[in-house]
């Protein structure tokens, strides 16, 4: 039998409608419940300030939201600090059953969390599926992996010892970005958890509403109350977390600049850091590439989630002698893309996440051409005829031709559907321009060569490369940046490495051998 409790927290499918238009969520429990998630239950916020929660596919308010005080960091952080002296002392096999417990259960949700993920998001009902799936992915995985994280036994002379115990940092404080929200949640929470740590989780302000249902899925699954917190803030919260004298370690997504606000934060108190920021990646064209999948592979890498996606591929560099091709086609194939709304099934084009970002976007558009580049397609915002979406901030795909190095659009990272196409001559000289960034997330590119491949792989500056494909994140595969895009990896083994610090024992085996 349900308790009170629970039948607080678990809300099922069958409560709302899942068409945005019908907008049947926002009266369902997952908004009208206090998004806040400490010690195992829903709580208010207590700030003195708010922030709207806002439906990007509609352009609708359904309510203000409190931004998490002092005390509410306090209380958040006071759990997990609790929590921590039990579940550390869990065997990782039994960590891992947790895990691989709430992997399931985001299965059987599937479909809830993801139109709930296109109601935060405004991205197209398929894509939040892939994201879910891939979600429960990745918590199966670090189920897996958490009974065997370990230390090493060392034999040394003379009948002596060492072994290394590899043991949890302690409370993790995660802040997330807006674009993939749960995901987000689900690659700092799912290996920092299988390590021994507990979480307080801050989302983005502009998605708060899944990182609670993980919550809730946890605590279904068997974590103790207070393993795993969310806060919803703004700025000011998100400062008071990683500033919190009990925080042992920070895992941040977001831009550059407030990357580094981050790692100065952390520096004063010598905390545990890694860092997810931004990208303005490469995508090199081969003039032997298949075309097509060439094609495909540039439009994976610019117009997923409206673009909002920080490793994409947006200055694609094409080989001068199939530019012209490649770009036909590109077009030919980018004017079947559907923009709608995101909860049809043949959506391909969502909403852009709020009008702030969009007249962004389409600034950025309108800088390019004034500096010399030419509008090949798109790039304007396309005023919906059903009057429920007409709020919302829809953009066309945006192809710019004529563009140089220098240019702004090229260099910035804009993160929305624009991208840039750029023509080379040589192998080398295509490899220099591409590392003339700040940034160095991902690269990528398309060839029948072999050697080839690998021979620009090695030479490319980044921390995630694709062949032959782009955007494509497959569980257990790192993923990282390098340069200014940021510090640690995440979604692979080596992620244990951030969660974890290695204590090493030394065992003398006979008499004690001292000069003095």
């Amino acid at each position: 039998m349900m308790n009170p409790l629970q039948s607080y927290l678990y809300i099922p499918a069958r409560n709302f409608s899942r068409s945005v238009t019908k907008c049947g969520l926002a009266n369902s429990p997952q908004v009208t419940l206090p998004l806040n998630f400490v010690h195992g239950l829903r709580r208010d916020s207590h700030g003195s300030s708010s922030f709207p929660l806002l439906v990007p596919a509609t352009g609708k308010k359904l309510k203000d939201i409190q931004n998490s005080n002092k005390q509410d960091v306090d209380s958040a952080v006071k759990a997990a600090r609790t929590s921590f002296k039990a579940w550390s002392q869990w065997s990782g096999f039994e960590r891992g059953q947790v895990l691989r417990k709430a992997a399931n259960i985001i299965k059987a949700r599937a479909e809830e969390l993801a139109y709930t993920e296109v109601f935060d998001t405004g991205k197209p009902i398929w894509e939040a599926r892939f994201d879910i799936l891939g979600c429960a992915q990745t918590m199966d995985y670090y189920g897996g992996l958490a009974a065997a994280i370990a230390g090493d036994f060392i034999s040394l002379s003379g009948n002596s010892f060492a072994y290394t115990i590899r043991e949890p940092l302690g409370v993790v404080a995660a802040i997330g970005a807006w674009n993939y929200p749960f995901q987000m949640a689900v690659w700092k929470s799912s290996p920092a958890l299988a390590c021994g740590n507990t979480c307080v989780f801050k989302p983005s302000q502009f998605t708060p509403l899944t990182a609670v249902m993980l919550a809730e899925i946890y605590q279904e699954a068997g974590l103790p109350d207070g393993c795993f917190n969310v806060i919803q803030g703004e700025a000011e919260t998100g400062q008071l977390l990683i500033s919190h004298s009990d925080i042992n370690k920070v895992s941040f997504t977001g831009s550059v600049a407030s990357g580094s606000k981050v790692m100065a934060s952390c520096a004063a108190d010598i905390k545990h850091v890694t860092l997810e920021l931004g990208g303005k990646s490469p995508l090199i064209i081969f003039a032997d590439a298949d075309i097509d999948n060439a094609v495909k592979g540039a439009m994976l890498a610019n117009f997923c989630n409206q673009g909002q996606v920080c490793s994409n591929g947006t200055r694609v560099f094409v080989e001068e002698s199939i530019a012209s091709e490649f770009l036909s086609k590109l077009i030919m194939r980018v004017k079947l893309m559907k923009i709608g709304d995101p909860s049809d099934d043949d959506t391909t084009v969502g909403a852009t996440i709020n009008e702030a970002h969009a007249k962004r976007v389409l600034a950025y558009i309108e800088l390019a051409k004034k500096e010399g580049a030419q509008l090949a397609y798109g790039g304007e915002r396309i005023q919906m005829d059903n009057p429920i979406l007409a709020g919302g901030y829809y953009l066309r795909p945006c192809i710019l031709t004529n563009c140089t190095d220098e240019m702004t659009v090229v260099k910035e990272e804009i993160f929305g559907p624009v991208l840039s196409l750029l023509t080379f001559k040589s192998e080398e000289e295509v490899i220099d321009r591409a590392n003339n960034t700040d940034f160095g997330l991902a690269g990528g590119l398309f060839t029948r060569d072999l050697q080839r491949a690998h021979r620009v792989v090695s030479k490319l500056e980044a921390g995630s490369i694709y062949v032959n494909n782009y955007n494509v994140y497959p569980v257990g595969v790192p993923f990282g940046g390098y340069k200014k895009s940021g510090i640690g990896r995440e979604n692979g083994l080596d992620t244990l490495n951030y969660y974890s610090q290695l204590k090493s024992v030394y065992f003398e085996g006979s008499h004690v051998d001292c000069p003095y």
